[in-house]
């Protein structure tokens, strides 16, 4: 019995130092594939960077009041349509 004891634990050294080598190895190897494709991958084109465009101003209301007046009063808009444009801008 007790040979047959250290035959298993042996074999399980073996097995264990085996695994222990092949896992080794394959890291190692993934990591040349990388440094390998990373060397052959064309180089990352320029892109500039998005431009950030200011929001516009917010609008001047009197200066739209002052618009929708003249549109007023050249017929444009009726007084109904003034009106509501009017609550519209002032937020009434």
């Amino acid at each position: 019995m007790p040979g047959l004891l250290r035959g298993l634990a042996r074999t399980a050294l073996v097995a264990g130092t085996a695994t222990a080598v092949s896992n080794r190895v394959s890291r190692r190897q993934a990591g040349r594939w990388a440094a390998e494709a990373e060397q052959q991958a064309p180089p990352p084109q320029y892109a500039p960077p998005p431009q950030q465009y200011a929001a516009p101003p917010a609008p001047d209301p009197i200066e739209q009041l002052r618009q929708l007046g003249e549109l007023k009063s050249q017929g444009i808009l009726t007084q109904e349509e003034f009106d509501e444009q009017k609550r519209r801008i002032l937020g009434s």
